[in-house]
């Protein structure tokens, strides 16, 4: 049934705060999309839009992606499905695939990574996942959305090729390789064009050069302006309902200001997801079951950052002295809309208590609010000191949607508690509790050894103690690097930005790579993480395919305990003829190994992930030439290395009057047809005698063949140019 103009607007905004607008003449219903990406926040009864239906609360993306394992996040993906098909939900909103561009972002709790490759592997199984069950993904928040500071309206000004590179790859992958239903626009502007009025964006590089096939959705409250959103390419306003923006669009397919073809397909798209989503079957969940889950992969995503002696695993009959509040009121996810009310709850406490065959204290050390206290660290000192080993839980205070952190150092009340507490007992582990990186130098100099707990969900209390106690073997990396103070990172002077701007100003050196570009040192770099048992590397072998290169290494596990390792392929083109970062992640697997055993690793970099975007042609590149393949622990732990040659693509720049004359003869075509114009008119003049000479044409090699020509006594003339454009290029 077609809809009418009125109808068709009326379906493109919401119906309320978590519905799509039903049209029952057209026999179309409304369905739910509620808010994920780590769990399904289905509103509860009443009037607080946080306060969510029970549901299980999975690691956080923090955590999960420091699992490095695809099939992990398809696991979870699909338990996120059985739950919103139980609780009727289309849609889950996510996941959230914007790069961690600086340690400070207030959201990085809910982002993978600050590389795109990894950022890109892991959403696309989250999706698959999620999708496989009937229920449809929301890809967001596109694009460039890497702070809250201003995040309504900032402009994040980026250069083309570190767009292309680094903000939008991720989101290229998951569309082309996983299709999710839904992609969702971000609320900041993108050099000055707000993102849900950004036709380049949503029409010309989603739907034109990616092929998506669903609808464009706007993040809540994002929309400026329904006629130019449309026209953009956006087809679902949320929330809703919107009654001066369906007048707006009625109006303006009225008067011929919008195209009426432009908001039927936005309609349509609509009106397809709900369809769609129509389809999918009812059902139910095991919350045990997903309890469990969420447990393995917050175990697995747990970091050993630091184990000197080998302090852990703890042993049974310890005498335990567990310090922190976070211990036992733990901090499991972080704020804002993503905020899942979990099933139940574990604390590390309770968990540590329940493993330990000894006699496990416990004393606070500071309040929850992070306030000091001198009788609790006293209480704490006193606890440690008695004990064979003292287990410290800090971190940070808060992170939230809405407001980016100041610092990335720990509350002076811990820092503090962990100084007290190592003096007293030399036996100290910390276990951090964080959202996005914390600084850790100089206090982790008095400790031997560090875990990194992140955020873990609702399981993440006895996912610590399972690490702890040796029942789970951490095989979790860095997937952010750890700095040692927040200015060296690269972001540090061009964030948050002023004046309504944010300038990217570390261009292509996101992370890790503007790290290893400068020989900065860290405190732990981006890939790192420690297990129970060691790994040797054998000799690394590589061969390039019409589709990438085939990477093959043999890795050991040379201790005594059944391991994983996160086997990383990092790429470099040495002599390269643009700017690259010293080496890039391209590939990457989570490979068991049993004790004494060695496993054949085959990893796959695709040819699409060595390509850059050449900004003269406007597309993809592959460069050819003598790639070097790093083999490693983690960006700064290479085992083994190769190089192997790969094929390039046509790449030639057509020659213009305004290329230089060093151009011209860089190029084999131009080189032929301007020396023997500059050969024919030998003798002519000054101009002549001086392009005859290798020194003078160096000088003039900057010079653009326009320009030459004007010169007086120049061999050639302003006729002269386009014969030669025409024979160089033809």
């Amino acid at each position: 049934m077609d809809l009418s103009t009125s109808e068709q607007a009326a379906i493109t905004s919401g119906g309320d705060f978590w519905h799509t607008s039903p049209v029952e003449s057209a026999g179309i219903p409304a369905v739910t999309v509620t808010d994920g990406p780590h769990g399904v926040r289905m509103q509860a009864t009443g009037g607080d839009l946080l306060a969510g239906v029970p549901a299980t609360c999975f690691p956080p993306a923090v955590a999960s992606a420091s699992t490095w394992d695809p099939e992990l996040l398809r696991r979870m993906g699909e338990a996120l499905g059985d739950e919103c098909r139980a609780q009727d939900v289309a849609v889950l909103l996510g996941p959230g695939v914007n790069l961690k561009r600086t340690p400070l972002g207030g959201r990085n709790f809910e982002y993978f990574s600050e590389d795109p490759i990894l950022t890109g592997v892991l959403a696309t199984e989250w999706v698959r996942g999620l999708q496989s069950r009937g229920v449809g993904a929301s890809l967001k928040h596109f694009a460039v959305n890497s702070q809250e500071t201003e995040r309504m309206r900032i402009s994040a000004d980026v250069d083309d090729r570190t767009l292309r590179e680094m903000y939008l790859r991720a989101f290229q992958r998951v569309v082309t390789r996983a299709q999710p239903w839904t992609v969702m626009c971000a609320y900041n502007r993108i050099n000055g064009v707000y993102a849900s009025e950004h036709h380049w964006l949503l029409t010309e590089v989603l739907r034109g050069e990616w092929g998506f096939e669903g609808l464009v959705v706007s993040d809540w409250g994002a929309v400026v302006d329904r006629v130019r959103a449309v026209a953009a390419g956006l087809d679902l306003t949320m929330p809703g309902p919107d009654a001066d923006g369906d007048a707006a669009l009625v109006a303006a397919v009225e008067s011929g200001d919008l195209d009426p073809d432009l908001l039927r397909q936005s309609a349509e798209r609509v009106r397809e997801m709900v369809l769609k989503a129509g389809r999918r079957p009812a059902g139910g969940y095991d919350a045990e079951a997903h309890h469990a889950l969420a447990r393995e992969i917050a175990g697995r995503a747990i970091v050993l950052l630091k184990n000197d002696g080998g302090l852990l695993p703890l042993g049974s009959s310890s005498t335990l002295a567990v310090i922190g509040e976070f211990a036992r009121s733990p901090r499991y996810q972080g704020g804002g809309s993503s905020q899942i009310t979990p099933t139940r709850l574990d604390d590390a406490l309770t968990e540590i208590t329940a493993a330990a065959g000894g006699e496990v204290r416990f004393a606070a050390g500071y309040t929850v609010q992070g306030d000091a206290d001198e009788g609790l660290l006293a209480e704490a000192v006193a606890v440690a000191k008695a004990a064979d080993v003292a287990i410290v839980f800090v971190g940070s205070v808060h992170e939230t949607e809405g407001a980016d952190r100041t610092s990335i150092d720990l509350p002076d009340t811990q820092v503090t508690l962990i100084e007290r507490v190592a003096a007293a007992n030399p036996r100290t582990v910390v276990v951090l509790s964080n959202g996005a990186v914390l600084a850790t130098r100089p206090w982790d100099g008095k400790v031997p050894a560090l875990v990194e707990g992140w955020l873990l969900g609702q399981a993440g209390g006895s996912a610590i103690a399972d690490v702890l106690f040796g029942r789970v073997n951490p095989s979790g990396r860095l997937a952010e690097t750890i700095p040692v103070k927040l200015a060296d990172h690269p972001s540090y002077l061009d964030f948050p930005g002023e004046h309504g701007h944010v300038r990217y100003g570390e261009g292509l050196h996101v992370g890790y790579r503007g790290f290893d570009a400068r020989g900065q040192e860290v405190a732990y770099p981006f890939g790192f993480g420690l297990s129970y048992t060691t790994f040797g590397y054998g000799a690394a072998r590589a061969t390039a395919t019409a589709t990438g290169v085939e990477v093959r290494v043999p890795v050991t596990n040379t201790g005594v305990r059944d391991g994983r390792e996160v086997v990383q392929v990092y790429v470099s083109l040495p002599g390269s003829r643009v700017r690259r970062a010293p080496r890039e992640l391209k590939a990457f697997a989570s490979v068991p190994v049993a004790a004494g055993d060695t496993a054949d690793v085959v990893l796959t970099v695709d040819r699409d992930d060595l390509a850059y975007w050449d900004i003269r042609l406007g597309r993809w590149i592959v460069e050819g030439g003598e790639y070097l393949i790093e083999v490693g622990a983690s960006s700064r732990d290479v085992r083994a290395s190769v190089t192997v040659h790969v094929a390039g693509d046509p790449d030639r720049m057509p020659l213009t009057t305004e290329s230089s004359v060093g151009e011209w003869f860089a190029d084999p075509r131009g080189a032929e047809v301007l020396g023997a114009a500059f050969a024919e008119a030998a003798g002519d003049g000054p101009m002549s005698a001086m392009t005859a000479n290798p020194e003078m044409l160096m000088m003039l090699a900057s010079l653009p063949l326009a320009r030459l020509a004007a010169f007086p006594g120049s061999p050639l003339s302003a006729g002269d140019l386009e014969k030669l454009v025409a024979a160089a290029n033809y």
